[in-house]
């Protein structure tokens, strides 16, 4: 690129112009007009694009400042409730033992049981949302990470007649807690044959696939990323739904507490990955679990798991001997 420097000042200076000289001078000028011009550009686009990041990462601070705090406060409240339920379930077995052959009382009873379990399932939801999570990684086939998922699913599965097709794709190892992501890729597939059953398409079909990318994070870099890709046959996500769907309680439907897909990007993050959710060009919508291909292990988070409601029933138990014994006495 031709410079406007010292040297044609010099040699210019003192002369009269001629066209040529003026011609040389234009040139270096409109020259260095596009080069600056240029550069503004690029600097324009590269602020741009920094903006857009902090404006990511503001978001990302805030959302994990407003989840802990309801996480907090959702704990709170559902181990208060927890035991409570276990002592109802006692009592309710306890009564339909007595009732056993009475059979509108007995009904009754088992309905209450059903709705006592329903209860807890939530509480359950509640609680794995709002724990840490202390992530231990091995490495495993895709292949097998699905296979386990899908034997969490399975009854559902058999229930609905669920078509599963695996998509060939790039096989490759995951490097992830194995538990966590079955348990991530297990509320992602139960989420989109439900869709599928509600939106009455038969036959449901979920496709599965495994690749590996290089793809644009979060956080603006690119980055290779293992994707774990579960696909339906429903009707697709309205824009809206897509843009909540990971957000804690929030949900379409009449029943389900809204925290399936907020559990798996929960899980996910935890992993050091991020999840995509979309339709596909053809159809349906397309969850994709995307994790780095190695991933550190967490040895200080809080991973107790949650006293099940049998550990309250069983407390229970105990309550009702002592006030048994207290009232022989």
């Amino acid at each position: 690129m031709a410079t406007l420097s010292t040297s044609h000042l010099d040699r210019l200076q003192g002369q009269s112009l001629g066209v040529e000289d003026l011609r040389e001078l234009m040139e270096i000028v409109n020259e260095t007009a596009r080069s600056l011009q240029s550069t503004h550009e690029a600097l324009t686009q590269e602020v741009g694009r920094l903006k857009g990041e902090l404006a990511e990462a503001n978001r990302q601070i805030i959302r994990q400042r407003e989840l802990a705090a309801l996480g907090e406060m959702a704990a709170g409240i559902a181990h208060e409730i927890r035991n409570p339920l276990g002592s109802i379930q006692l009592y309710v077995q306890m009564l339909g033992d007595d009732v056993a052959e009475r059979a509108e009382e007995s009904a009754l009873c088992r309905k209450i049981g059903v709705a006592v379990q329903t209860m807890d399932a939530i509480v359950s939801d509640v609680l794995t949302f709002a724990r840490n999570i202390r992530v231990r990684p091995v490495e495993a086939s895709a292949e097998d990470v699905f296979g386990r998922a899908l034997s969490n699913v399975e009854a559902l599965v058999a229930r609905h007649d669920v078509r599963i097709v695996r998509v060939t794709g790039t096989e490759c190892l995951i490097h992830a807690d194995p538990m966590l992501l079955m348990q991530a890729l297990g509320n992602v597939m139960r989420n989109a044959i439900e869709a599928m059953v509600e939106a009455s398409v038969t036959p449901p079909v979920l496709e599965l696939r495994a690749d590996v990318r290089t793809m644009r994070c979060p956080d603006g870099a690119r980055a290779v990323r293992h994707v774990l890709t579960v696909r339906d046959h429903g009707p697709g996500l309205p824009g809206e739904v897509a843009q909540r769907m990971f957000n804690p309680f929030y949900t379409t439907r009449a029943t389900g507490t809204g925290l399936g897909l907020a559990i798996v990007h929960r899980i996910v993050v935890a992993h050091g990955g991020h999840v995509l959710a979309g339709n596909a060009d053809d159809g349906g919508a397309e969850i994709s679990i995307c994790l780095p291909p190695r991933v550190d292990g967490d040895d200080d988070a809080d991973g107790a798991v949650p006293e099940t409601i049998h550990d309250a029933r069983a407390c229970a138990a105990s309550v009702r001997d002592e006030l048994v014994q207290g009232e022989a006495t």
